[in-house]
């Protein structure tokens, strides 16, 4: 089994699982060294350079390949996604690439079936995504070339890198107020490492899965500000939550990439949700509870996380800005919202 990308979040734990599962492992990143263990081996190239696998792939034969790897200073284009795909022979069974809910563009309640975001998206993630689905279906229909693509939303679980869940929990561990941009029903979707990584598994073993794309997500969506109360249920807390027009926010320097963080890094875009039918059909896909999930990550948390207070002071800025005050009655606020306390 052959790994591209086997040392952060989704690797990790994909590593980890065939490992038990007794398999014979290799990871492909591009600085040599990891922490996985003598019995993982390891291939040194870029992906995102085709000659440097190449080389690094020749003479090697994988039975399957878990694709995982996106470059997010860079890029990861589809002609360098299908490059790498043809590196790999007749032996290959089949091809697991990770792509994203992401890829549709925008939208609810996606099907697989449904069109993905065109070739002129303006955002590159989407663009790349739906792109590299494009050209990896074309090569299962040309070819036979055995792939599957698996559409995750926002991940979360145990070694998540990610400032997101721990954004909310140092939070309520220092008894600060989060933050709710907007009315808090935007609506966000989850998946938990570990379910991502069983259907990432059963997508390999499957047969009838080949050519396939796989929504692996909760069948539920939630709003985010259903997130805060399952996240602080999790924690045992019982936070302060300030609503903030999502117009001040951003006026002020907030940005859901940071460096002016204010809902979890990422956590506050334009919904996209799907309908997770066809991997519980196709691939027995059983979704863990989110509460049980968060309660995990939450203990691997407290052993694990370092507090990071460095968007402390402009959180401060902005609650000065809206009237907040610890213990005050809830301020008024512009477009008909308000501040309040739950």
């Amino acid at each position: 089994m052959l790994v591209i990308g086997g040392t952060l979040f989704i690797g990790r734990c994909l590593v980890h699982e065939l490992l038990k599962a007794g398999d014979e492992v290799t990871v492909l990143h591009r600085k040599p060294g990891h922490d996985l263990g003598k019995r993982v081996h390891e291939i040194i190239g870029d992906r995102n350079d085709p000659e440097s696998l190449k080389a690094a792939l020749a003479g090697r034969h994988f039975d399957v390949v878990y694709d995982n790897v996106y470059d997010w200073k860079r890029g990861t284009t589809a002609s360098q996604v299908e490059a790498t795909a043809r590196l790999f022979d007749e032996k290959l069974r089949r091809y697991v690439f990770m792509s994203s809910v992401a890829a549709y563009g925008d939208g609810l309640n996606h099907h697989e079936g449904d069109a993905l975001a065109p070739d002129h998206h303006s955002d590159s993630y989407v663009r790349n995504k739906a792109m590299s689905e494009r050209a990896l279906f074309r090569m299962h229909q040309r070819t036979g070339f055995p792939v599957v693509t698996i559409r995750p939303p926002y991940i979360y679980g145990p070694g998540n890198p990610y400032y997101r869940e721990a954004f909310f929990w140092d939070r309520m561990r220092d008894a600060r107020p989060i933050i709710l941009p907007g009315d808090g029903r935007r609506l966000m979707q989850f998946v938990y490492i570990k379910d991502l990584v069983t259907a990432c598994l059963r997508a390999a073993e499957e047969p009838g899965a080949a050519g396939h794309a796989f929504n692996i997500a909760n069948p539920r969506p939630i709003t985010q500000a259903e997130l805060v109360d399952l996240l602080a249920e999790a924690a045992g807390k019982k936070p302060a939550v300030v609503r903030v027009p999502r117009e001040r926010i951003l006026h002020m320097g907030g940005h859901p990439m940071g460096p002016n963080l204010y809902f979890g890094l990422y956590f506050d875009m334009p919904p996209i949700t799907m309908i997770v039918a066809k991997a519980q059909r196709m691939l027995d896909f059983k979704p863990a509870d989110f509460l049980e999930g968060l309660r995990e990550t939450y203990r691997w948390y407290l052993r694990h996380h370092e507090k990071n207070t460095s968007n402390y002071p402009f959180e401060d800025r902005l609650l000065t800005a809206v009237g907040w005050r610890p213990g005050a009655p809830p301020p008024e606020l512009p477009n008909g919202l308000s501040a309040s306390r739950e």
